[in-house]
């Protein structure tokens, strides 16, 4: 159950609604878990709530033209620009706070190839959680 609630904690702090999945991974690494599951049930939430923005992003431009749609042409325009300066490599930064969500659905509305955008986030997210544990093993053992 607890490899779920990583699962669905990673998946949930991926998508545009704040969550921390960092806090209870590492709970759950102090409380002597398997390292590679917690790493796999993080990773893979996370990467797949990523897989959900990209989607959106993908399905939202068709709404842009209605009232109630919820990203001025200015700034959708100004997001685009700054994704397409700094590449597809700067997926490798989805998991950052502020920014890495965002990342993730405007690479969705440029139509990013999705087995790239996998790749690229999958990447850099199991990076961040394997580096997170390696650092946290550290600090526990003293």
């Amino acid at each position: 159950m607890s490899y779920l609630s990583l699962f669905i904690t990673g998946f949930i702090a991926a998508t545009l609604l704040p969550a921390s999945s960092e806090v209870l991974l590492l709970a759950l690494f102090q409380q002597g878990l398997s390292p590679l599951l917690l790493w796999l049930s993080a990773t893979a939430g996370n990467t797949l709530g990523s897989c959900v923005n990209w989607y959106l992003g993908r399905e939202i431009l068709r709404f842009q033209h209605r009232r109630w749609f919820p990203v001025s042409s200015d700034s959708l325009q100004r997001a685009q620009q700054h994704f397409k300066r700094y590449g597809y490599w700067s997926l490798l930064f989805a998991w950052l706070p502020v920014v890495g969500d965002p990342l993730t659905f405007v690479a969705g509305i440029l139509r990013m190839r999705f087995s790239v955008f996998v790749v690229l986030v999958l990447a850099g997210k199991g990076l961040r959680y394997a580096v997170l544990m390696w650092l946290a093993s550290r600090l526990f053992t003293g």
